[in-house]
Parts: structure tokens; C-alpha cells; sequence
């Protein structure tokens, strides 16, 4: 298993090549004993932001998922979590998102904050190997698909994974509407 084929990509079982992956995505995959289910595939780092990696790879815009990393402030006290929604889609931030988070205003982090928090880099953020008691919201419509391309926390390789395995992994919740559909230009 971990073997899958979306576009031109072509994944490795991510226990032959956990080289691939960011520190605190591998040891999580490993408490989880996941990382012969889990794909993965090194890529040139130029092209790990999303719309970059459906481009080169000739993927369907709903073969990929981001990973946003999301907060708001309620009572002085931060709240944060990650949302993984279709690429085709946008994470509802100001509904979905504040309601779940029990914030007056929740808005994405800035890069460099998100980098510093998850320390994943900026491309590859991924669910897998988020600061422990972290939740992470996935849409349903993600843990539909029968392999999605995610981030590795790291911006020189993708993991292609079955999507209902992260409804699996630690502080996951399955949101239906967590992602609101985008106009596709063109």
C-alpha cells in the first residue's frame, strides 16, 4: 500500500522514504503506525504551492487539499486550529471556522507566524504533525476522496494518501461546509 497515482505523480510508501518527510510528520505517522498506508513523492521545492503542484502534475483541482492554520482571540486567550479543505474550495473562516473556534473573529495566521507554530515550511504545512492537542478541522468532502494530495511539512515533497484516513489521525474533526466553493477563473 502507499503506492498511488494521481496525474503525473507517482508516490513511494512513505516507509521507504521518510526522508521525505518533516520530522513531526513521520513521528506521527509512526506512533500511528500509518506510514506504509501514506504516500509520498519528492517534487521540486519551486512548485510545492498548490496551484503550482495541479499545473505541473496535470492534477484535477479536487485531487488537492490545503492546510491553513487558522486563530482568533476570545477572552485574551488565543485559539487556534487547521483546516483542511479542497483545493477547490476555501476555507469559511468567518462562519464555519469562528463558530467551531467560539471566537468574535477568526482569520488565517501570516506565514511566518504559522511556520514558527507548526514548524512545518511554508508550501508543505500538513495536518499530519501539528503541536500535539492542536484540532484540525477536515471537510467531509476531503475525507470522500480516495487519495488526495497534501503537504509533507516540508516544501520538497507531496503526500498522496486515501482521504478518509485523515479523519483518523489525533484532533480531527470531519466539518460538513467547512470549505465554501471558489470561482474557478477561465
Amino acid at each position: 500500500m502507499g503506492t498511488f497515482s494521481l496525474g503525473a505523480l507517482t508516490s513511494v510508501p512513505a516507509c521507504l522514504r521518510p526522508d521525505l518527510l518533516a520530522g513531526t510528520t513521520r513521528e506521527m505517522l509512526e506512533r500511528g503506525d500509518l506510514l506504509d498506508e501514506v504516500g509520498v513523492v519528492e517534487i521540486d521545492p519551486a512548485i510545492s504551492d498548490t496551484a503550482a503542484s495541479q499545473e505541473a502534475f496535470g492534477l484535477e483541482r479536487g485531487m488537492l487539499a490545503n492546510c491553513v492554520v487558522v486563530g482568533g482571540k476570545r477572552e485574551g486567550s488565543e485559539r487556534l486550529a487547521a483546516c483542511v479543505v479542497l483545493f477547490t474550495t476555501r476555507a469559511d473562516v468567518n462562519g464555519t471556522v469562528r463558530r467551531y473556534l467560539d471566537v468574535r473573529k477568526a482569520s488565517f495566521l501570516p506565514t511566518e507566524r504559522a511556520v514558527a507554530l507548526t514548524g512545518m515550511e511554508y508550501g508543505g504545512i500538513t495536518p499530519i504533525g501539528l503541536p500535539p492537542g492542536w484540532p484540525v478541522l477536515v471537510d467531509r468532502r476531503v475525507t470522500e476522496r480516495p487519495a488526495v494530495v497534501i503537504g509533507s511539512g516540508v516544501r520538497r515533497s507531496k503526500i498522496l494518501l486515501p482521504g478518509a484516513l485523515l479523519a483518523r489521525l489525533p484532533n480531527v474533526t470531519v466539518v460538513d461546509g467547512l470549505g465554501t466553493e471558489t470561482v474557478v477563473n477561465g
